[in-house]
């Protein structure tokens, strides 16, 4: 069965006094699949924005690169869509014969397309990295694909601790091990170049989780959601599939991409820069509800 969101996704900056703005680069737009159909999408900037212009990257995700009027003491970007979703939980996906064996074999066509999502983006001079992804590979017999990827999914989740930052950035996969808790984008980073250095093709996701409990208008008027991250890992004849470290999911209508990466820091939901005194910023605020309709 398929669900219906509607999304609404608000940043707020504040200066103290007005601020000349420069051009800011937002990713807000779903991605269109054979499982993830957009309905409508709509953004309101304020002040109201010199210039809109689309494109997509190098990634295929939907860019807008906007120009807002200043000098000015706030911006203002409120993202709207709606988008239907047919993903089920995918425990079964199916796979080639070769997949379904560590290590897999990527076919060279596989291997030009997929190389830089096979190549660790942290280097790993210790081999620390590498012995902690190393711990899924059964000792004796075969690694099957599926259990591997399933088990260090739920091996994150169950070990560390969640601690939502909201500071720009992310933690290196050492960090992450070492303190043993993060943010979903940390642990996201830290599965990718894990099974990237086992020889799977890995991508960063960022998106939109819905929460069934943040579901009500009394939730919602409470507190501010936040943009999700995950991972998807290419396997051959089942394609991308999300694994969700964090939450311990894989697949599902709850995961609702919108961009997809090599690392995080190209994924990022809003950036852009202005010209005042280091002192006139204020802050940012950023409020998301995700909708599921009756």
């Amino acid at each position: 069965m398929s669900a219906i969101f509607d999304i609404t996704h608000t940043t707020h900056y504040r200066y103290a006094s007005s601020v000349r703005l420069g051009e800011h680069l937002v990713q807000f737009r779903p991605r269109d699949s054979h499982d993830l159909r957009v309905l409508a999408t709509d953004m309101r900037v304020n002040p109201e924005p010199v210039d809109i212009r689309m494109f997509q990257d190098a990634y295929s995700n939907s860019i807008a690169l906007i120009q807002p009027q200043s000098p000015a003491a706030e911006l203002q970007v409120v993202c709207s869509s709606s988008v239907e979703h047919t993903g089920t939980r995918a425990v079964n996906f199916p796979m080639s014969l070769r997949a379904r064996r560590f290590p897999l074999a990527y076919d060279d066509e596989e291997r030009l397309v997929l190389r830089h999502f096979m190549t660790p983006f942290y280097n790993d001079p210790t081999g620390m990295l590498q012995a902690w992804a190393n711990q899924f590979i059964r000792p004796n017999g075969e690694t099957g694909t599926r259990e591997l990827l399933v088990e260090m999914t739920e091996f994150i989740r169950n070990t560390m601790r969640y601690q939502a930052r909201f500071s720009r950035g992310v933690q290196t996969p050492y960090d992450t091990l070492r303190l043993k808790s993060g943010a979903c984008r940390d642990f996201a980073t830290l599965m990718i170049e894990a099974v990237r250095r086992l020889g799977y093709a890995a991508r960063f996701v960022s998106g939109y989780l819905y929460t069934p409990w943040r579901d009500t208008a009394k939730q919602q008027n409470m507190g501010n959601g936040s943009t999700h991250a995950w991972v998807q890992v290419y396997l051959p004849d089942a394609g991308w599939i999300p694994f969700d470290p964090t939450n311990n999911l894989i697949g599902g209508t709850d995961l609702i991409s919108v961009s997809v990466a090599r690392h995080a820091s190209q994924a990022t939901p809003l950036s852009g820069s202005w010209h005042g005194y280091p002192g006139d910023f204020l802050g940012m605020d950023v409020n998301v509800q995700v909708r599921k309709r009756p």
